[in-house]
């Protein structure tokens, strides 16, 4: 999947610069508004669900095309998001860090080299690539000895400098701490898969015999494993990293092989005893210490390697609504801008970019969505979908959205198992949003006129059961708007719609990945 980011974004480029400058709607409607008054009773009626007696919904629908409002409710209220706020930082990374950004990783010398003796320090420098894998570290270790180095006389230094020192969001819950989507945030940082889950160690079971086995992904000792599972009739494993800790404790029973990911407790000291391992893998020596800091000033560069580029990692990061990915690049934009790769400084530029499209209503704490105090009204999602469609690179962001029942995983991504054998399949490009409580879904899909619509979707405090299906509902019902619907046609929508599992991002539910 590494490369095949480039030829999904690529290959639909026609379509999305198609939706984009979509033609005019056929002049086949006697009376225009008696779609849109057909449209407002049925959405009305979805609505209605008792799910959403206490809850709060909002809902907006606009013409893209002529910007018309066709559906409004609690359009200003300020709602939790959940991962609809990746639309924001998404876009915002776009515009300020641009399509072709990479996130080079470098390792540098400090003193002379006698032979092959560095009588100083290697440095390894990040700047937040979270698509670096083990092998990539690897590849690293391999240039360092292609130049002729087999003992380093000084220490192992991680110069995670390039960003701040706050690995946590601004108001992350602290029973998260452990889980893959809310690991640590570092300069300096690697990834067990290529979804790049950066920040994260796969820890696997199976039962051996009368034993049961535990393994990593990547190979490391960084992780301290305690095994306490015993193998039996069922799977019911409880794999899970002690609270501030490196100690995994592994504890049930274990019939079939499972798996989970779990977040490492630092990423730069990971990272190190990644690097170190390889380095020794190589014939590579360093005598001293691992440690932290920032390169100095004439250090030389040995070895480099860049990440795929923005363009390409929108991909992964959208598909799969990764929230490493939205912390990482709103740190790298606060780079950028202001020189302090914060989340202050990033969520400025994210703040200040949607400001500057005509987005009102709007409370960034962090870039993914994990924070509850995120904060946006469904019309200013939709002020902010409309706006970015004249952006130069809104082919490639838009086909990196979620598009609705494609099952391939980095086509369909977290909409890949919704509204299946509907109008809206294949049409609808939106992003998903998920808490406990929250669902939202925002974006864009074509009317069965072929006029493009921009809307949000958000419902807030609910109790039980997802309401997922409601967000479909209204879906399918836009892609079968019509304006020469007359008012006494009732819309046909769908009696049943498939409800995610629980409510989290589809993406989120590892290792079913549904």
């Amino acid at each position: 999947m590494r490369r095949t980011s480039a030829s999904l974004v690529a290959g639909a480029l026609v379509a999305a610069l198609a939706w984009a400058s979509s033609p005019s709607s056929p002049a086949v409607a006697l009376d225009p508004a008696a779609g849109v008054a057909d449209l407002t009773q049925d959405i009305n009626q979805i609505l209605s669900d008792s799910r959403l007696t206490i809850a709060r919904a909002g809902v907006v629908v606009k013409s893209a095309k002529t910007g018309e409002e066709l559906y409004s409710t609690d359009a200003g209220k300020l709602l939790t998001p959940a991962s609809n706020t990746k639309l924001f930082t998404s876009a915002a990374a776009v515009e300020t860090l641009g399509l072709d950004y990479r996130f080079p990783t470098t390792v540098l010398a400090t003193g002379r080299k006698a032979g092959s003796i560095l009588a100083g320090d290697l440095v390894l420098r990040g700047t937040g690539d979270p698509t670096m894998l083990a092998e990539d570290y690897d590849a690293l270790a391999a240039q360092v000895a292609a130049a002729g180095i087999k003992v380093v006389a000084g220490r192992l230094v991680a110069d995670d400098t390039w960003f701040d020192s706050q690995r946590l969001g601004n108001d992350w819950s602290w029973d998260d701490e452990t889980a893959y989507y809310a690991a640590p945030i570092s300069a300096l940082t690697a990834s067990p898969d290529r979804d790049y889950d950066a920040g994260s160690v796969i820890v696997s079971v199976a039962a051996d015999g009368d034993k049961v086995k535990v393994s990593t992904t990547p190979e490391t000792d960084y992780l301290k494993i305690v095994n306490r599972a015993t193998v039996g009739a069922d799977t019911d494993v409880l794999i899970e990293r002690q609270h501030g800790t490196r100690t995994v404790v592994v504890t049930g029973t274990v019939a079939d092989p499972y798996q989970e990911w779990v977040a490492v407790d630092d990423p730069t000291a990971y990272v190190s005893s990644l690097f170190r391992k390889a380095l020794a893998g190589h014939g590579v020596k360093v005598v001293g210490a691992s440690a932290t800091g920032a390169a100095p000033d004439g250090a030389r560069e040995l070895a480099r390697h860049e990440s795929m580029t923005l363009g390409e990692l929108l991909v992964p990061f959208m598909k799969l609504s990764n929230n490493i990915h939205a912390e990482i690049l709103t740190k790298a934009m606060g780079r950028k801008v202001a020189g302090q790769g914060t989340w202050s400084a990033g969520l400025k530029v994210s703040t200040d970019f949607a400001k500057a499209n005509g987005v009102q209503v709007i409370n960034m704490r962090d870039g993914s969505g994990l924070s509850r105090r995120d904060g946006f009204s469904p019309g200013s999602i939709v002020q902010l979908l409309t706006a970015v469609r004249g952006k130069p690179w809104f082919p490639t962001w838009y086909e990196s959205l979620p598009v609705a029942g494609k099952s391939e995983r980095f086509v369909g991504g977290t909409l890949r198992s919704r509204m299946g054998g509907t109008p809206a399949a294949g049409n609808v490009h939106a992003k998903t949003g998920s808490l406990t409580g929250v669902t939202a879904l925002s974006g864009y899909v074509t009317s069965a006129d072929g006029e493009p619509l921009v809307f949000s979707i958000m419902l807030n405090q609910y109790l039980s059961g997802s309401p997922k299906d409601i967000e479909d509902k209204i879906a399918v019902r836009l892609a079968q708007f019509s304006r020469a619907a007359p008012a006494d046609a009732p819309a046909q929508l769908r009696s049943a719609v498939p409800q995610q599992a629980g409510d989290l991002e589809c993406s989120w539910l590892k290792p079913v990945q549904c």
